[in-house]
């Protein structure tokens, strides 16, 4: 079975605190090394370490709706087989964004991203851990655990 990896969250922050931090905050809560974007079109390089994901930005709806596609990737992790260096490419990541009841609910979506790729255990884990938990901190408390480059 191909299923895209899925996660949602509820929080307590606004769905336009929720935007920010997934437009100009993930320094915030995903890796500091990366840089904001603003409009359709443009590219983000997320960095870990001397992995590198290149995003292009292909919708924003402000506070709703938030979409990459992933145009350039360089995964390397020790233990797993070179075939994961560009398994990212191609895919896509989307963030919706909408309000029930009292809490922002955000449904994260990464298309492409399914069982079958060498990389899905590692990067299952790195999803729950930056997108459950460190975004979630971080529109909570206002302090997420973002990656650091040494």
């Amino acid at each position: 079975m191909n299923t895209n990896y899925t996660h949602e969250i509820a929080v307590s922050s606004t769905p336009s605190e929720t935007y920010q931090a997934l437009t100009t905050g993930f320094d915030k809560w995903w890796t500091t090394s990366c840089n904001a974007i603003y409009e359709i079109g443009e590219k983000i390089t997320f960095r870990f370490g001397a992995s590198y994901w290149v995003m292009q930005v292909t919708k924003l709806i402000p506070n709703r709706l938030v979409e990459f596609a992933c145009i350039e990737a360089h995964h390397e992790h020790d233990g797993l087989p070179s075939s994961i260096i560009n398994e990212w490419q191609g895919t896509k990541l989307q963030w919706e964004i909408n309000m029930q009841d009292d809490k922002t609910n955000i449904v994260f979506v990464h298309e492409g991203l399914v069982p079958s790729l060498d990389c899905f255990e590692v990067c299952e884990k790195g999803w729950d851990y930056y997108f459950a938990n460190s975004l979630k901190q971080y529109l909570e408390t206002g302090v997420g655990s973002p990656f650091t480059a040494a």
